[in-house]
């Protein structure tokens, strides 16, 4: 008899739905897996075998057949660990074989039986809503796939002998709690800042109606401490939002906490050194790179000509349709990337060009050179470019206070409402 049960393969942020097969019958004693499994999967049956000798369990000297189908994808992950020994359990008869049917399992296996943490619970809690099955995942992973639905039933154990207890009706496992959401409290607040209030408005502006904007001037006349400022002018996401950007951390391992659910709109500056497969996405299992990490949110490219050239025109196609699409040989991988890119740049490479104080030692030609880095298609798909002047003196020993960000992050939200409704 072959049992089976479903798990799922991620092809960017969307889950293929994958099922277990396994065989147990006479001839050369060992386990064979077939269904393009890479080194992970292989290296499973290792896990598994010492976890079934943990809980007390033991394969039967015969020929153990594990197939994923479909054969023809890829599958990649250790998240294959505990679909395939519950599968071999129910061949084994440890667990009951019909059981199976209704779930899609998700997990790793640790050499004593315990279920390690995974990447990618969230999508894969969705995916079995959608296909109408329960899902079976590690317990430090089941708050995070709680966020799914309320509606979804959810197995969370932390070692196999509690789930296969469970499966048998011998102990009830409850269902996780959601995780909780943590505010964050060190956001800087344009309260902070003195003087630049045509700046601070263009950065409302762009807030309000989502443009991209360059900002352009001098060292130290405070460009990214503004652009630090812009995430407490930002609405928070809504629920929609947050399940597109949380599945994205859970894929990534980017996430500072393993069960958070994501409800601010996330702010990345990468280094003017990431590679264009960071900034875009890839790998050997094609993960998100920056843009996507910053769906739905701020991109923040500091000192914008010091970027390869080659990596800020990467970021054309993402501006342009609002996703990374990262080519492999026999496949597409499409990750979201609706980003908001706010960049900051010196006017030429010493920065001088702009002082009237101090002059540039090579004159106009310093400038023209430093930004002729940034090509012209990403320069088209700048809204707003802004020069930003050095804070003269009196503001900066002006007593009078800055607007805070509470009060512009409410008009803000008024602009976005508005903008909805025409």
């Amino acid at each position: 008899m072959i049992s089976r049960i479903s798990t799922i393969a991620f092809q960017g942020i969307k889950g293929i739905p994958v099922e277990v097969q396994v065989m147990v019958s006479p001839g050369r004693v060992g386990i064979q897996i077939v269904g393009l499994p890479d080194k992970a999967v292989i290296e499973s049956r290792e896990r598994i075998q010492s976890a079934l000798y943990s809980c007390g369990l033991a394969l039967p000297a015969k020929r153990v057949t594990i197939n994923l189908a479909p054969a023809d994808l890829p599958k990649e992950g250790s998240h294959y660990d505990l679909p395939i020994i519950l599968a071999l359990m129910a061949s084994i008869q440890a667990i009951n074989r019909e059981s199976l049917c209704r779930y899609l399992a998700v997990g790793e296996i640790n050499l004593d039986g315990s279920l390690a943490a995974i990447n990618g619970a969230l999508p894969a809690a969705i995916c079995a809503k959608n296909l109408n099955k329960d899902l079976i995942c590690p317990k430090v992973c089941g708050s995070e796939a709680a966020w799914a639905s309320d509606s979804l039933n959810i197995i969370a154990p932390s070692n196999i002998l509690e789930l296969t207890n469970h499966l048998n009706n011998k102990q009830q496992l409850s269902r996780p709690f959601k995780s909780e959401y943590k505010n964050r409290t060190n956001l800087a607040n344009f309260s902070d800042i003195k003087g630049q209030k045509t700046i601070k408005r263009a950065l409302e502006i762009a807030a309000a109606g989502g443009h991209n904007l360059l900002m352009i001037g001098p060292p130290g006349a405070g460009k990214s401490m503004l652009a630090s400022c812009l995430p407490s002018i930002l609405p928070p996401l809504s629920l929609k939002e947050s399940l597109e950007v949380s599945m994205i951390y859970s894929l990534s391992r980017k996430s500072s906490d393993e069960s958070s659910f994501i409800q601010d709109r996330p702010f990345r500056t990468p280094h003017h050194s990431v590679t264009t497969a960071a900034l875009i996405g890839g790998g050997t299992q094609v993960l998100p790179g920056e843009a996507s990490l910053a769906h739905n949110g701020i991109l923040f490219l500091d000192e914008l000509p010091e970027f390869s050239p080659h990596t800020l025109n990467s970021l054309r196609q993402p501006l342009e349709t609002g996703e990374c699409i990262i080519s492999r040989a026999n496949r597409k991988i499409s990750y979201p990337a609706r980003i908001q890119l706010i960049a900051a740049m010196n006017p030429c490479r010493c920065g001088m060009s702009s002082r009237d104080e101090n002059v540039c030692i090579r004159g106009p030609r310093c400038a023209i050179e430093y930004q002729s880095r940034i090509s012209g298609p990403l320069m088209d798909r700048i809204d707003i470019r802004i020069a930003v002047p050095a804070v003269p003196a009196a503001d900066l020993f002006s007593s009078t206070k800055s607007e805070p960000s509470e009060i512009i992050a409410s008009r803000v939200l008024l602009a976005r409402k508005n903008k909805k409704i025409g």
